[in-house]
């Protein structure tokens, strides 16, 4: 399985294949499909300093070529993750590494959060989420003009001692000026994409199917905008990508791959089959050699040489 490692800033990958944050909550409920060992890594939910409760449900729907989500990034606060949640995957799972997401309403939140989840011994990187599209306050609305994203990256940064990811958003005129400014704040690399607002309306009750009204929009029907958005990031940066969006076989990672990604995230594709991060994990040997390609480090080196020129 060596074709398949993968080194990134404070992450030493057997695979590339990582579930996004918020589909495998704190890994728990995943743990009861399959050996959490088969991952490359795992990115744990969305956390804010206080607990939150997020939106009432109906909060996720199916529809076409994909789900919508308002969850609202429910979770339990940054004292019952390190308390609790961090130590269970320690004893349970201690080679894998662990990714911290990082939430909150404000900047100060933002930073006390990514300070304390730092400490943990089994908090390999942190990620932060400037791109939720389902929260009032915070998420998305850090994470679409450049100064913002620039100055909160830095305030994380000074505090962090683990590297630093910066989740962007599809939501903006240009994804590479905030990308840019994520890489000029201090961000070691980038995740993306998230979500994109969606409405999705019940003929019968003529009201929205979730209770949030707009929800993010995930699945295959998103992918080919992340392979473009990704094209696009890596054309500006040699900071590592980690591409989602829309990834529901080892072929589609390979194509994330191909347009310029160091790592994958698979989010939706997770709400159908509680596996699929280990079977496509499992296929991608079968994928690279059906293509003729060589082990990932090496493509992913390619294809940045490739595309950066």
């Amino acid at each position: 399985m060596s074709q398949l490692n993968i080194d990134l800033p404070g992450l030493s990958l057997k695979n590339p294949i990582i579930p996004a944050s918020g589909t495998a909550a704190y890994g728990q409920e995943l743990a009861q499909h399959f050996d959490l060992n088969a991952l490359g890594a795992l990115v744990i939910k969305s956390t804010t300093l206080a607990p939150r409760k997020g939106n009432s449900r109906p909060n996720v729907t199916e529809t076409v070529g994909g789900w919508m989500n308002a969850i609202g990034l429910t979770n339990p606060g940054i004292d019952v993750v390190m308390t609790q949640r961090l130590p269970w995957l320690a004893e349970h799972y201690p080679g894998l590494p662990i990714i911290g997401s990082v939430a909150g309403s404000t900047f100060s939140e933002y930073v006390a959060v990514a300070k304390r989840l730092t400490r943990a011994t089994n908090i390999h990187a942190l990620e932060i989420n400037v791109s939720c599209p389902n929260v009032a306050a915070g998420g998305l609305a850090f994470g679409t003009e450049p100064n913002s994203v620039y100055n909160l990256v830095t305030e994380i940064v000074a505090v962090a001692t683990k590297p630093v990811y910066v989740k962007l958003t599809p939501s903006v005129t240009d994804v590479t000026v905030i990308a840019q400014a994520a890489v000029t704040g201090g961000a070691a690399g980038l995740t993306l994409i998230n979500t994109l607002p969606g409405l999705q309306l019940d003929l019968a009750t003529r009201q929205p199917t979730l209770s949030n009204g707009t929800g993010g929009l995930s699945g295959p029907a998103i992918h080919p905008l992340a392979v473009r958005m990704i094209r696009a990031v890596r054309s500006v940066t040699d900071a590592p990508i980690m591409g989602v969006g829309g990834v529901s076989s080892a072929e589609d990672a390979l194509e994330f791959f191909l347009a310029g990604a160091n790592a994958i995230q698979v989010g939706a594709a997770t709400y159908g089959n509680p596996c699929a991060c280990r079977d496509i994990a499992a296929a991608l040997p079968a994928a690279l050699a059906k293509y003729h390609l060589p082990d990932l480090m090496t493509l992913a080196r390619e294809r940045h040489q490739a595309i950066r020129g």
